[in-house]
């Protein structure tokens, strides 16, 4: 493919920039009465309204242009075909396959991977019931009462948020999350849990991760210090691997490994047996509920027109911010507690697989790529940043996402819900009208304000609105709406990194400090350095060994 700025469109996209950058959003709803209907898509009961973008008709023909010039149907396919689009690993990507319905065929160099994939469903299913009925016991004969689910990245962030985010529809396990090496994370974590009732999950493909394995024979410590026999450790710790004799060498039985395949990315891994805990959590029924919600997304990013193509226009939204505003980051405000984590899951799937500087082929990049993503739920965000959202100087164009009805109705009216919902609407028809100098002006002689301070406070109180924003309205945070929202931001990943021309599915830069890191390990106790470092890193070195 040819550099993206190379595209007829992109520098057709550059001149209708500079033609339209001034235009107010509030001038482009007061001239369109129908804008809001045009610039929405539905999939099920999800609602996506786009209408809020500082964007014409023209500017979305363009942007449509640009996607068919970079060949966006043709490399959505070859994902769909499972050809190997992962270049720099020769690798195909196919976390589309994990959540395509039993009967369904897709094929690896020759090979039709799906029996495999509902085989580890299977065992899923089969294990899980095993654990929620209580028909699985610990060394002791106990049942098991508390999950930990030891990893991180790909195999921590996604099944934490997702089992967060469905807490309503937990059984009576507990569930627990350890990822950070800080040993503070793993021992404030099993505080007040018995070793008698616990199970472990080693989430980590290779069974070689530092993190993961150190945190993992840590929680085995743990385990033998009351346990005592090693036979033990059967019964209370679980592999999420392919490398069966490492497992076996830990002491797991390797009945209860659960595979996964090298065309399944951490970051898009929790449909795969790296979502056990999420199985532990909400049941395996609830589960494929999750996986056909995300497989409905699947097939509409697959089949949908382009213009009607939520993913796509997703993508196309942000590269016209991000290389055409120079607007650097993008926010995610979910307005629902249960997706608090939301925010910081989609942080690892976005940046870790966009944030690259050069193309397939190994050459430059010409034009800025992924953004720096972040957020918050909603309403803290509101008493938190949103003052820079409204007033500051830079452009962040944000999503926001809101169920109508509300697992948690306090009162005949839910009075709670339904002070969130105007919340969340508010905010983005603030972000989109602002508030001018004269309805400033107004409000104060309304409110009986003297005229020096009105002419000394209206300065302040002024917002310029032409804040973009998206909204998600969806009925309610069930397993399959989940399912399906996680799907759209993942395939609209992939639109932005095909029309950037790079490879959204390795993460060399993540590399670089694990290596670094297993090089300084000797050295921060005393052993002599392999290899010479910068004076900031042997000033530091130095003090850190006085201080242990």
């Amino acid at each position: 493919m040819s550099l993206p700025t190379s595209l007829p469109s992109w520098r057709k996209l550059e001149e209708h920039h500079a033609q339209i950058r001034s235009l107010h959003l509030r001038d482009l709803f007061r001239e369109d009465p129908e804008r809001a209907e045009r610039f929405s898509v539905s999939l099920e009961d999800i609602v996506f309204d786009y209408s809020k973008n500082r964007i014409t008709n023209q500017t979305l023909d363009l942007l449509l242009q640009l996607a068919r010039e970079a060949e966006l149907p043709r490399w959505i396919e070859k994902m769909f075909a499972g050809e190997k689009i992962n270049v720099s690993e020769r690798r195909a990507v196919l976390h589309i396959a994990l959540r395509k319905p039993r009967g369904s065929s897709v094929f690896v160099d020759g090979k039709d991977v799906m029996p495999e994939v509902h085989a580890v469903l299977d065992r899923m299913r089969e294990f899980s019931e095993s654990v929620r009925t209580g028909r699985w016991h610990g060394y002791t004969g106990r049942p098991i009462q508390d999950v930990v689910n030891i990893g991180i990245g790909g195999s921590d962030l996604g099944p934490m948020m997702v089992t967060r985010a469905l807490r309503p529809y937990h059984s009576s396990l507990r569930l627990h999350f350890v990822s950070n090496i800080d040993g503070t994370h793993l021992v404030e974590t099993l505080r007040g849990l018995d070793p008698e009732t616990t199970l472990f999950l080693v989430s980590s493909k290779s069974f070689g991760t530092l993190e993961t394995l150190t945190n993992a024979r840590s929680a085995r410590a743990w385990f033998l210090d009351k346990a005592k026999d090693p036979a033990a450790v059967a019964k209370h710790f679980v592999a999420i691997s392919t490398n069966e004799k490492a497992v076996v060498a830990f002491g797991i039985d390797k009945k209860n490994m659960f595979p996964f395949w090298d065309w399944v990315g951490g970051r898009y891994s929790l449909w795969s047996a790296i979502g056990l805990s999420i199985v532990l959590a909400i049941g395996m029924d609830r589960f494929e509920e999750l996986l056909a919600g995300a497989h409905a997304a699947d097939e509409h990013f697959r089949t949908a027109p382009l213009e009607k193509n939520i993913p796509v226009l997703m993508g196309l939204l942000g590269i016209w911010y991000n290389n055409f505003f120079q607007a650097s980051t993008h926010a995610v405000f979910p307005y629902d507690q249960y997706l608090e984590f939301l925010p910081a899951y989609l942080q690892q799937a976005d940046m870790e697989s966009n944030g690259k500087h050069v193309q397939k082929d190994g050459t430059p990049v010409a034009v800025t790529t992924g953004p720096i993503l972040w957020g918050a739920p909603g309403t803290n965000g509101q008493h938190a940043f949103f003052q820079l959202l409204h007033q500051g100087t830079k452009l962040v164009p944000a999503d926001f996402l809101v169920p109508a009805q509300s697992h948690n109705p306090l009162g005949p009216s839910d009075e709670h819900h339904r002070m969130l919902l105007a919340n969340c609407l508010a905010q983005t028809e603030a972000l989109l009208r602002g508030r001018t100098a004269e309805e400033v002006r107004a409000e104060m002689e309304a409110a009986g304000l003297a005229a020096e301070d009105i002419a000394r406070l209206t300065p302040h109180r002024v917002c310029e609105g032409n804040r973009p924003s998206n909204t998600f309205l969806f009925r309610k945070l069930t397993p399959r709406t989940l399912g399906s929202l996680i799907a759209l931001y993942e395939h609209k990943i992939f639109v932005q990194g095909t029309i950037w021309n790079i490879d959204s599915f390795d993460q060399w830069g993540v590399e670089l400090g694990k290596q670094l890191a297993q090089n300084l390990l000797p050295e921060i106790s005393g052993e002599p350095a392999r290899k010479p470092h910068d004076s900031s890193t042997e000033r530091l070195l130095r003090l850190v060994r006085g201080w242990l």
